[in-house]
């Protein structure tokens, strides 16, 4: 006997509300379970306190912090991370819009900016401190440093970049300079700019705590370093939900403002694209800065203008990188350090590799897990040094589970988002080829998200040397370059600090080259 759709209805009502209420409450219910067992290991006294405090004081530790001096640690970041933006934005909207309105400023000084950037923020702080000591000026150059970076290269291309058509169209117009600026180079600059910034935002923020963690008697970073030593791990606990919870209002603060913003259609963000550099004499320019700077830097230190411990001159620079590799100190150190990388790339890599094909295959994993990963995201990845020196100590698990959780979300994002872009016609062939689970994974899924992958993978390279950097600042072990430099630091040699930093930055460049090559000659078939 057949039932019409309004007798059938009745019974598919509250099937339908239950399945609806479920979803709703599936995001939730990951949080839950790992606070029901966070509560019972507290409880049933799993682990001891000081190792893993209780919920219920970790939100007593929120409340007492929270009628004062949290707020008051909170708004000496803030103010921090304002001036550091200040400075960085507005020197980085300058440089930028020099390089892209001019190919020859470009030639000339992006070469050598390229250069420099290879260096990351963490390997700049020895240098930093024997230059500005441990105050205020320290924080604020880093912050500069930090955010100049993404800033000057998206609104170089903003800029740079902007429709020729219009450009034509504007000089047929005849539009002044300052019409020109506000109708054609601004709304053109400005989705690159707004990438960017939010790009600079995350950066500042996170090197913001790693420089209050190393050096710093106010602010978060200097609170949770309190709250370790005195193994008051609630204390580090409260510190990261408030870095977590500020992080997730930046993010969505820099959305709303590009929602504001830009209304009409444009790239969600901005790729560099290098221009060709010139014919002849012209592919020299590159080398004019460098080469100028580098003279006046070795005729400041043989002059005596400057004290030989503040800044050494670039021969003894290059005399300790020598020696540093002749002897075989730098060398190992740098191996060393390569090798933690490629196993916290290993460890995190993998992983978030098969959670992100995972959560992009099976809907029901991406409602259960994909909020609660989203959110530990925003947190900066250096809020979690202390806790992972609580639970870890200071040896080489510590480092690995660092530099893992580093290399974690590029490829967890990559290869979620690569699924997520698949074209729907995969789906329907693989039904008429009648494939199985793993025959559509292997031939259709993974070749399908392979530009996407190798590109987290590239990003996954670059950040495993940078989280290497910073698990061997902030956990001081007997080897490894970053540790060399700490070392050096301390003894005031600032050839051997700055041979560290060389080292670095070619080893970075070199990581950065290796991941383009591995991605074009994996993805080779999309240009056939």
């Amino acid at each position: 006997m057949s039932h019409s759709p309004a007798l059938a209805l009745p019974y598919s009502l509250p099937a339908w509300h239950w399945r609806r209420g479920a979803g709703h409450l599936l995001p939730w219910l990951l949080p839950l379970t790992l606070l029901l067992l966070w509560q019972g290991a507290s409880h049933y006294q799993w682990m001891s306190e000081q190792v893993l405090p209780a919920p219920a004081l970790v939100w007593q530790t929120l409340l007492e912090l929270g009628r004062g001096e949290l707020w008051q640690h909170l708004a000496i970041s803030l103010q921090r991370l304002a001036w550091g933006l200040l400075g960085g934005v507005a020197s980085g909207v300058l440089l930028g819009s020099l390089l892209g309105a001019s190919p020859r400023a470009e030639r000339l000084v992006y070469p050598s900016f390229a250069a420099l950037t290879q260096i990351p923020t963490l390997a700049w702080i020895p240098l930093f401190m024997l230059l500005f000591g441990i105050g205020e000026a320290l924080k604020l150059v880093v912050l500069i440093k930090a955010i100049i970076v993404p800033v000057t290269i998206h609104t170089l291309v903003g800029v740079r970049d902007a429709q020729p058509r219009l450009r034509e169209a504007a000089a047929v117009l005849r539009l002044p300079l300052h019409l020109r600026l506000w109708r054609l180079t601004i709304p053109a600059a400005l989705p690159s700019f707004m990438a960017g910034l939010r790009l600079a935002l995350a950066t500042g923020w996170a090197s913001l705590l790693a420089v209050e963690l190393l050096a710093s008697s106010e602010g978060l970073g200097y609170l949770m370093v309190w709250g370790r030593q005195l193994f008051m791990l609630d204390i580090v606990f409260v510190c990261i939900l408030i870095i977590g919870l500020f992080g997730v209002v930046l993010d969505r603060g820099i959305q709303w403002l590009d929602g504001r913003l830009l209304y009409w259609p444009h790239p969600p963000a901005a790729e560099f694209r290098r221009v060709p550099s010139g014919r002849g004499w012209q592919r020299l320019q590159a080398w004019y800065l460098p080469l100028a700077l580098t003279a006046l830097w070795q005729l400041t230190c043989s002059a005596d203008w400057v004290d030989a411990q503040i800044l050494v001159s670039p021969l003894a620079v290059l005399q300790a990188t020598w020696q540093g590799l002749a002897d075989g100190s730098l060398a190992k150190g740098l191996l060393l350090s390569l090798g933690r990388a490629v196993a916290g790339l290993l460890l995190g890599g993998s992983l978030g590799l098969l959670l992100g094909v995972l959560l992009g295959l099976w809907r029901p994993a991406e409602r259960l897990l994909g909020p609660t990963l989203s959110a530990l995201r925003q947190v900066a990845i250096f809020a979690w040094v202390p806790l992972l020196t609580a639970w870890f100590g200071l040896g080489e698990l510590a480092k690995l589970v660092f530099v893992g959780l580093a290399t974690f979300f590029p490829l967890l994002i990559a290869s979620q988002r690569g699924i997520a872009a698949l074209s729907p016609q995969l789906d329907e062939a693989a039904r008429v080829l009648r494939l199985d689970r793993r025959q559509r994974l292997l031939r259709l899924v993974l070749p399908g998200i392979a530009p996407a992958l190798f590109a987290g993978l590239r990003l996954a390279l670059i950040f495993a040397w940078l989280g290497t950097i910073g698990a061997e600042y902030f956990m001081p072990s007997d080897g490894g370059i970053a540790s060399l430099m700490i070392g050096a630091q301390q003894l005031f040699r600032m050839d051997q600090v700055m041979a560290g930093m060389l080292l670095i930055g070619i080893t970075g460049a070199l990581l950065n080259s290796l991941g383009q090559l591995i991605e074009a000659r994996a993805t080779r078939w999309r240009t056939a």
